[in-house]
């Protein structure tokens, strides 16, 4: 996954340079335009910290497979440095760790495991079902958010995303209580989605719990994303949903979907419950 010049604003927000001194380090620079809630977007921090170590691992193992973070502490807009850690490289997988720090104050730590996924299997056996949804014309966009809204979640002027009209009921003080959010997701400037961009997408809608009727800033405590395949260009499809809310924690799975019907990724977070 070399570097590369580009007008992209995700690639931008994951920008890395190799330390000169000091092997497998990186240092780059995290935008004020990915924050949320006064803090940078858990999904950014991760795609962010899996760069450097996709840059590590090196051209024979280019996409993440699987890549689980801790977050430590709250990021912020500014300086951040990774250090990484092929601990190592098979046939097939490469396996390294790395730390997401500011100011020397650790933010993230990450576990992952790279791989080629063009080279993968392309054999696919699977109950799951992508979510049905009304065309994105039909859903409601970023331009209908309250402007209070978007004024504490910049990140949300950088996606162009779509929500499925029956999980919205939340903005008008009506939620389902069913637990579910989904919709239709793309890049605002329209890059393509890629196994690095994915890992952003898992953490960029609005936290489930809005749909249980607790609206607010939900941290995440952990954050684990599977990459099943390529995704082709154009929207992706996109479900969260929470099957149970204990001990002032909830779990959110998300499935995201290609305009193949392709299932591209999987994740899982445990969060805190808004207040």
């Amino acid at each position: 996954m070399p570097e590369t010049t580009t007008a992209s604003e995700f690639d931008r927000g994951v920008a890395l340079a190799p330390h000169p001194d000091e092997p497998g380090r990186y240092d780059g620079e995290l935008g004020e335009g990915w924050q949320i809630g006064g803090g940078v977007n858990g999904g950014l921090l991760l795609a962010f910290a899996a760069h450097a170590l996709a840059l590590e691992a090196g051209p024979a193992h280019p996409h993440p497979l699987t890549v689980s973070g801790t977050y430590v502490s709250a990021s912020r807009p500014g300086p951040a440095t990774v250090r990484t850690e092929i601990v190592r490289r098979g046939r097939s997988l490469a396996t390294g760790s790395a730390i997401l720090s500011q100011g020397g104050e650790e933010r993230l730590r990450v576990t992952a495991s790279f791989t080629d996924l063009a080279a993968l299997d392309d054999e696919v056996a699977t109950t799951a079902l992508p979510p049905t949804l009304p065309a994105p014309e039909q859903c409601i966009g970023i331009e209908h958010a309250p402007r209070e809204l978007i004024a504490q979640a910049a990140l949300l002027e950088r996606l162009d995303l779509r929500l499925d009209p029956a999980t919205v009921g939340w903005a008008l003080g009506q939620p389902s209580k069913e637990g579910r959010i989904q919709g239709w997701f793309r890049l605002a400037d329209r890059r393509p989605a890629d196994p690095l961009s994915l890992l952003l997408t898992a953490d960029a809608l609005p936290p489930v719990t809005f749909d249980l009727g607790r609206p607010g800033w939900a941290p995440t405590i952990e954050l684990t994303v599977h990459l099943r395949a390529l995704p082709v260009d154009g929207w992706l499809r996109v479900s969260h949903a929470t099957r149970n809310v204990a001990g002032g924690y909830f779990e959110e799975d998300c499935e995201i979907w290609d305009e193949n019907g392709r299932l591209v990724a999987q994740s899982r977070q445990l969060a805190k419950t808004p207040r």
